[in-house]
């Protein structure tokens, strides 16, 4: 039997290369499960810091399958755990941005907190996920869309799960799996569902050399731009915004009560993103138009809410984004 590892004291934060041989003996198994589950309850009980989130992502990117990926490629996910319980949002943004010509590696997961998560929504709509995980980087190619399922490009964190399940809360790897894009994208749109965590994943994105990110967080505690209300960013790099508040009629939309944006189950949800690609108006699309803004913000597409909304608007309203998904599915 191989020699168990020892943690350090996770009470006090961590310098960087303590913290990423910490994560590195956790990711291969070399810390016992009681162990890493009282290493990992303690850190967020303090909250992580930004080098502890960036040693920790160093540590995943180093054990994940990645893929090849245009340079301008970018990535729209979200921490989850908001308990919003909303549609699936950053799927639909992935879509209706690709059809505005901007490569989108969406990397996501089934469903941890929610009923649908982005494999469950994208399964529900026809996508086979083992064909869209053997093609991802031909479709990113050819399509400018791919689904980079979690569970196939991160097998590191695979032995974590029931430890994370025993632990019942939120640990650092929820914040770090955003950060490790199989695609290895350098700009994307990352929703955090705590306000005053923003500036903690910002500097853990410089760390790790993003190029251009915006992290956004509702008001209401929501992993994503808010439609009923104001949010938080915090850009960094290229990202051309300076707003630390945006609102739903900063980008010429209306504000809708959350519960207009309320999810079910994926067969809920995969309809009505079903509709969303065919036109319908609503609370949901608003919700896509906002987000799909500062997608195409952080692409360096647009420089400006309103003009990003439009953009986002007519690739719904000529149907790109519903020929798109249908070419996707097809592929």
């Amino acid at each position: 039997m191989t020699t168990l590892a020892l943690l350090p004291d996770p009470a006090r934060p961590l310098e960087g290369h303590v913290a990423e041989q910490a994560f590195a003996d956790i990711l291969d198994g070399k810390v016992p499960d009681e162990s890493v589950a009282h290493f990992l309850s303690e850190m967020a009980l303090r909250d992580e810091t930004s080098i502890e989130i960036a040693a920790a992502a160093r540590a995943l990117r180093h054990r994940m399958i990645p893929i090849s990926a245009p340079a301008n490629a970018i990535d729209v996910c979200g921490t989850g755990g908001d308990g919003a319980h909303s549609l699936n949002i950053s799927t639909a943004v992935a879509i209706v941005v690709a059809a505005c010509g901007v490569p989108v590696a969406k990397h996501g997961n089934r469903a941890a907190s929610s009923k649908s998560g982005a494999a469950d929504v994208l399964e529900a709509l026809g996508l086979n996920l083992d064909r869209a995980a053997a093609t991802a980087e031909e479709s990113l190619a050819e399509l400018g869309i791919a689904f980079l399922f979690a569970q196939k490009h991160h097998p590191a964190l695979g032995r974590l799960a029931p430890i994370r399940r025993t632990i019942g809360r939120r640990t650092i790897f929820n914040i770090v799996g955003p950060l490790c894009s199989p695609a290895r994208v350098t700009r994307q749109l990352m929703g955090v569902a705590r306000v005053d965590y923003l500036h903690t994943v910002a500097e853990a994105l410089e760390l790790l050399g993003s190029e251009a990110a915006m992290i956004v967080s509702g008001e209401e505690s929501l992993d994503e731009l808010s439609i009923a209300g104001p949010s938080q960013i915090v850009a960094t790099g290229l990202c051309a915004v300076s707003e630390a508040r945006i609102a739903p009629e900063d980008a010429g939309l209306t504000r809708h009560p959350l519960d207009a944006i309320r999810g079910g189950d994926s067969a809920y949800n995969a309809a009505a993103l079903a509709a969303l690609l065919d036109g319908a108006p609503g609370a949901y699309r608003d919700a896509v138009l906002l987000n799909a803004a500062g997608a195409l913000i952080v692409a360096g597409k647009t420089d400006g809410w309103t003009n990003g909304a439009q953009i986002a608007a007519d690739a719904l309203d000529s149907r790109a984004a519903r020929r798109l998904f249908e070419a996707w599915i097809a592929f």
